[in-house]
């Protein structure tokens, strides 16, 4: 797909919850890190939700199902719709249902949430090899999932049974930091097959296809963590995302990133949804936006100026994203970045 290399984020005269109609909400690093909800998320998508904009939760996480999911963030003061969640592993249970027959047998490795989606597409989930499975899908299984259902994948993969993967995240957050995600168990069983899967989640279309088909969402707005999971999902659905800087990405690799991870926008967290966006200008000493200007220099990215540090940010990827054009920016970050506290 061919698409215009964005070289600045963009600006909106609206908020964000009134100038789309859906949120496609990523949840872990967005809108909850560890089961607590992330500053100001609570309020903010409450303001969103009484403006009119539609709120729906998609996440890479197959291990809870959306029931599970809706009923913790009903807790965490957000109320909340089993229709509303959307994960990885529906996407990755009508992947295969697409493919093997009505009724057959799919031996998981991962959790519940595998398990109900397979369920509600006809599939019926098997925990051994020996159930003559048609399919293994893997999905993440938790902390304690057990070593040995690494290797009950393998056997079946190893008799020439098809592969699929809900998602290949190799992280996901936790209240006591970055923790191994699918995406590295994943690889557990690559190493020791290596075979390739069939993967579902965000950033590839089956994930994009399931969350339109569930929403309707006729002017969606990606608002995510993660530039290779969120924006690139977005870019390759072809629509606008929003970058909070509450999980796992950070300024520096948002300055470096190649045009398939840059942001339509960027906040430090959801109250960018009840805002506009300011502008980013280019000006003969620059890129300006707010009270700072930012260049990009020989070996280093330059900042000037004073104010909000989201602008700041803002003027710096500009500054970035033109220097690198359809690659990724290798100018140090680092001091202007310092400045601004991120």
């Amino acid at each position: 797909m061919s698409q215009t290399v964005r070289t600045s984020p963009e600006g909106s005269d609206r908020a964000l919850s009134e100038a789309y109609d859906t949120a496609l909400l990523d949840l872990d690093g967005v809108v909850y890190a560890g089961g607590n909800a992330i500053a100001y998320a609570v309020d903010s998508l409450g303001t969103a939700r009484a403006g009119g904009m539609r709120l729906a939760y998609v996440t890479n996480n197959a291990l809870r199902t959306p029931d599970t999911v809706a009923a913790h963030l009903t807790e965490l003061g957000i109320p909340t719709e089993e229709s509303d969640v959307i994960t990885s592993a529906q996407a990755v249970a009508r992947l295969i249902s697409e493919q093997v027959p009505a009724g057959a047998r799919v031996l998981v490795i991962g959790g519940d949430g595998l398990r109900v989606a397979l369920r509600e597409r006809g599939l019926e989930p098997v925990e051994s090899a020996e159930d003559d499975p048609v399919a293994v899908v893997q999905g993440y299984g938790g902390p304690d999932l057990p070593w040995g259902r690494f290797a009950e994948a393998c056997y079946a993969i190893a008799r020439g049974v098809p592969w699929f993967a809900s998602n290949t995240d190799l992280t996901i957050p936790s209240a006591r930091g970055i923790a191994p995600g699918n995406g590295a168990a994943v690889e557990v069983v690559r190493i020791a097959t290596g075979a390739e899967p069939q993967v579902a989640g965000k950033p590839l279309p089956p994930m994009h296809r399931e969350t339109i088909l569930r929403t309707g969402a006729a002017r969606p707005l990606v608002v995510g963590d993660r530039l290779d999971t969120d924006i690139e999902g977005a870019f390759n659905g072809a629509v606008d995302s929003l970058l909070v800087l509450t999980g796992v990405a950070d300024g520096a690799q948002l300055l470096a990133a190649p045009p398939e991870h840059r942001p339509t926008y960027v906040d430090a967290d959801l109250r960018g949804l009840l805002t506009g966006q300011p502008e980013v200008v280019e000006a003969a000493d620059g890129f300006r936006c707010g009270g700072w200007t930012a260049t990009a220099g020989s070996e280093r990215l330059e900042l000037e100026g004073e104010g909000e540090a989201m602008d700041g940010l803002r003027a710096l990827c500009a500054a970035a994203w033109t220097a690198a054009g359809d690659g990724a920016c290798e100018l140090d970050g680092g001091k202007a970045l310092a400045r601004l506290g991120l």
